[in-house]
């Protein structure tokens, strides 16, 4: 029988991703709008999300936080640039993302001593063929395929090269550990279901020092340059961005940051992703016609769900169209490059029982379009 109680807010896109329960744009602190993000409130606001965020997700105390410009890919892509070429490279890729890190190591930086270590879509690479001596470049969470590392045990404590980790579907959902990430990048419109557009780059001591004490032989474009006079620019990561942000994206991003407080810090985001990935894990293991993309359990993204179905692509879109058409779920079909099915964002500022009242319409759906 088709249902009748819907998802209260039947947004499940995996990017940008649902805003949190109750959010209200009215409710936003706009002081800043109309202002120089370098005037004084300007750079209080900005000062504000590089401390925060340090003190939200407990990074170590000498970890920096900054705000750089194009979202998660302008950030993984500047600490590449900046970085890499002093050692060889193992790169780790399991879905189209990581698979973009290792284009732009292969044939943009051009580098040469370069190991990619490569998986299919729903499986994870040998994460123990890391070389501690190496660079070592791979995604926390494939957003794209559903498949996250479990751990960091593959990363070695007395490492000389430095780790570079895309976190953008993993911060504020999962455990990361930070003392074994060297640079780690993510976008607001992620987990904490802000806007687009603006990148955030965390760097240990190590990556520092590498920063200053290397300088790659190609050309970095100004967005690109967290160099000042041979040293770190330290301006970044007190505020002073390199380019100028939306100041009305910051005033958003710190009312997600005052809604993780709310709700007690950043194990209450984990616990309700992971929560929220227990509801459709029991509807997943009650029906054989439907499966996770990731098939090893402790593998499974508690952000971006990725799931296939017993039928053919065309009854998969006919699917996703058909709960569209019903405003029940929005922009859950698959990836453009991965196998055809569903992916359904988990993340924090999903509600738990948005997530109860759409799964039986997932059934419904794919009994109607197979009759």
């Amino acid at each position: 029988m088709k249902p009748i109680e819907k998802p209260h807010n039947p947004n499940f896109s995996s990017g940008p991703c649902a805003k949190r329960p109750g959010y209200d744009v009215t409710k936003l602190r706009i002081e800043t709008l109309g202002r120089s993000h370098r005037s004084s409130v300007g750079k209080q606001a900005l000062r504000q999300v590089c401390a925060r965020t340090a003190e939200i997700l407990q990074l170590p105390k000498d970890y920096r936080v900054g705000v750089v410009p194009a979202s998660d890919t302008g950030a993984v892509e500047l600490i590449m640039w900046s970085v890499l070429g002093e050692r060889p490279v193992d790169v780790f890729a399991w879905e189209s993302f990581g698979k973009d890190w290792v284009t732009d190591i292969t044939q943009q930086l051009q580098l040469k001593s370069v190991e990619s270590h490569l998986a299919s879509y729903g499986e994870l690479p040998d994460m123990n063929r890391c070389n501690p001596v190496n660079d070592t470049v791979f995604t926390w969470n494939g957003t794209t395929s559903g498949v996250r590392v479990p751990n960091a045990d593959w990363i070695s404590d007395d490492r000389t090269g430095l780790t570079i980790c895309d976190a953008t579907s993993a911060v504020f959902a999962m455990q990361l550990p930070w003392q074994k990430l060297d640079a780690v990048t993510y976008s607001w419109q992620k987990v904490l279901g802000g806007e687009g557009a603006h990148g955030m780059l965390i760097l240990s001591p190590r990556a520092v020092e590498r920063l200053e004490r290397y300088t790659p032989p190609w050309p970095l474009p100004k967005i690109f340059r967290l160099m000042k006079g041979g040293s770190l620019n330290e301006g970044i990561f007190q505020g002073a961005t390199i380019n100028t942000p939306s100041m009305l994206c910051v005033a958003d991003y710190l009312d997600a940051l005052d809604w993780v407080e709310r709700l007690g810090g950043v194990e209450a985001t984990i616990k309700k992703s992971e929560e929220n990935l227990r509801v459709v894990e029991s509807f997943v293991n009650q029906r054989p016609w439907i499966n996770f993309l990731a098939r090893v359990s402790d593998q499974r993204s508690n952000t971006s769900v990725c799931l296939t179905l017993d039928t053919d692509p065309l009854k998969v879109s006919e699917i996703t169209k058909l709960l569209a058409d019903e405003g029940v779920a929005y922009d859950i079909g698959a990836y453009r490059d991965a196998p055809a099915g569903l992916r359904i964002w988990c993340g924090a500022t999903v509600a738990q029982s948005d997530l109860e009242a759409l799964m039986p319409w997932i059934e419904w759906a794919f009994d109607t379009v197979n009759k």
